[in-house]
């Protein structure tokens, strides 16, 4: 009897997948539903996650446009959630939930039903942002409770009526930047709403808030209901909490950053859910000559202005420039040359010989006249004379002078009247006689 009564449960159960379940939402308010593998019929969860699933408007690739499909890891779980606008009042529509099982690859089907009810629209709205939380902590009945308790019973207590939740939605998805850490929270925004004015404690709070209006996030401020909400475990962004009603000042800004510039209504607050697109003829075309010409253009504009200037600094202004010392190498260029062709002095096989033809080689001649200090040996007071390099006893003084001899010892030197000496004493000459220009030949 017991096996009869659980073959004709599970039964049930499957009928009731197969003709699906009814839902109601509400027009303004805030829709959660949960997606869990006991609604497709499995009881339990072999391995980490094995069940996806995907959501869809029934005949449709996808859902409607004010609702919306996460996954959590956190809960292994799949949640839809939006706010019906007032375009889908007194609507039926039919979800199909398609099931994968990761581990055997089984897929199973089912039909969510449900109706959006017609409501108006809260008129007064307080807009907040909770950093230590995730949009998928807010599917929890507990907190949404806590919160509303928060406004009911402290903050807003002619609210206790019809308070409700009538947005949610994750801070990333908002334009938010992820944390630096995956651990942290990414935060939510929460809107509560109630057809009560708002209370004066929370007109003071609100000018309390004002002045962080320019900022983006200030989580380190802290303000005089600050311990209400962190009792509770909310911490809020108060650069934007924000309160939104039919009397709220213009300087207001919605978490979308869009100005409320005046109350509208109807069919001017809510735009078509079809979106029409423009034709081929009304797309603009760009003209991309224009463009190459301009990147083209001026560039070579420049170009062209300082290779202008250049050559003239080069051509029209060289008349004007003086070098003394290339002025002078150009005048002697051709003596240069005349005395390093000159032919070398031969010598013999002694090491004389070699000292003297390398000390030539080293030493090339510039000039015709040279200019030679001589020691007085009665003065002691040093006396210049010049020489020709033309006569060859100089020559050969010369190149002793600059030879590598040991002698230390001075020779005997006419100039003029007295005796001068001069170091070092050359080697003796062996043989040889003297060219045109004084060299050994």
């Amino acid at each position: 009897m017991m096996f009869l009564n659980f073959i004709v449960a599970v039964l049930a159960l499957i009928y009731n997948g197969a003709e699906g379940m009814k839902l109601q939402a509400n027009v303004g308010e805030l829709f959660t539903y949960k997606i869990e593998p006991q609604l497709f019929n499995w009881t339990h969860q072999v391995i980490s996650q094995q069940f996806r699933y995907r959501p869809s408007l029934k005949g449709y690739p996808d859902l409607p446009s004010w609702m919306r499909y996460m996954y959590s890891h956190e809960y292994h779980s799949g949640f839809l959630y939006g706010t019906p606008p007032e375009s889908a009042a007194g609507k039926d529509l039919s979800l199909d939930v398609v099931a994968l099982n990761r581990q055997n690859y089984e897929t199973r089907h089912v039909v969510v039903s449900m109706f959006v009810a017609q409501k108006f629209r809260t008129p007064n709205v307080v807009q907040m942002k909770i950093n230590n939380l995730n949009w998928v902590h807010l599917m929890d009945p507990g907190r949404v409770e806590n919160l509303r308790n928060i406004f009911r019973n402290d903050l807003w207590p002619n609210s206790r009526e019809d308070l409700s939740v009538v947005f949610m939605e994750s801070a990333v998805n908002m334009g938010g930047r992820l944390p630096l850490r995956p651990q942290q929270r990414e935060g939510v925004i929460v809107h509560v709403g109630s057809f009560a004015q708002f209370s004066p404690r929370l007109m003071e709070l609100q000018e309390e808030v004002r002045p962080l209006y320019k900022l983006p996030s200030c989580s380190y401020k802290r303000t005089s209901v600050q311990k209400i909400f962190e009792n509770v475990g909310f911490k809020l962004d108060w650069c934007a909490f924000r309160m939104v009603g039919m009397e709220s000042p213009t300087e207001i800004l919605f978490h979308s950053g869009k100005q409320s510039e005046q109350q509208v209504t109807g069919e001017q607050k809510h735009q078509e859910d079809r979106w029409i697109g423009i034709s081929r003829e009304d797309v603009p075309e760009r003209n991309y000559i224009d463009e190459f010409a301009f990147a083209f253009a001026i560039p070579g504009v420049i170009f062209a202005v300082l290779i202008g200037m250049l050559s003239a600094v080069l051509c029209f202004q060289h008349d004007k420039f003086s070098d003394p010392h290339s002025e002078f190498f150009f005048a002697n260029i051709f003596h240069i040359c005349e005395e390093s062709c000159a032919p070398s002095a031969s010598s013999d096989s002694g090491a004389d010989d070699g000292s003297e033809s390398s000390s030539n080689s080293d030493y090339p001649m510039s000039s015709t006249v040279q200019m030679v200090q001589c020691s007085d040996s009665k003065s002691n007071q040093p006396i210049t004379t010049l020489k020709s390099l033309k006569d060859p006893n100089f020559l050969l003084d010369n190149i002793s002078m600059r030879s590598q001899s040991p002698n230390n010892s001075f020779y005997q030197l006419d100039c003029g009247t007295s005796s001068i000496y001069a170091r070092p004493k050359p080697p003796p000459y062996k043989g040889g006689t003297l060219g045109r220009n004084g060299v050994d030949i």
